[in-house]
């Protein structure tokens, strides 16, 4: 099993969980979460009206941090590209602040609920 992590924009969180209930996959944890890049943040990317001159600087200065949305799934190791994959399809739009994927091993899982242990406890 992998955990695969994506951080994402706010935006595309809809359209991401959409195409991984299409794929088998609606289980998956979302969190809002703040963030940056290499390019320090990008003014348009928060939904907020600022002065022309504020606008300048902040794209000199960049911004702290930018809001994005962190979703977190497990999934079987046979079903990681095609996961991947779909997320890379539905948030890529060539644009700084894209996001990042993260592909991580799992060692084991447990229901709580029924202590089912495994892939048996995730699917």
């Amino acid at each position: 099993m992998k955990e695969i992590i994506a951080i994402v924009r706010p935006k595309k969180v809809g359209a991401t969980r959409s195409v991984l209930v299409e794929l088998g996959f609606p289980s998956v944890t979302a969190v809002a979460v703040l963030g940056r890049g290499k390019q320090r943040g990008i003014a348009a990317e928060v939904g907020v009206e600022a002065q022309p001159i504020t606008k300048g600087e902040l794209r000199k200065t960049g911004l702290k941090y930018v809001p994005k949305r962190m979703l977190s799934i497990v999934v079987p190791n046979g079903d990681v590209k095609a996961v991947v994959n779909a997320i890379l399809h539905v948030n890529q739009t060539g644009n700084y602040g894209d996001g990042k994927v993260w592909v991580c091993p799992i060692e084991d899982a447990l229901r709580v609920r029924t202590g089912e242990k495994g892939e048996a406890a995730v699917l």
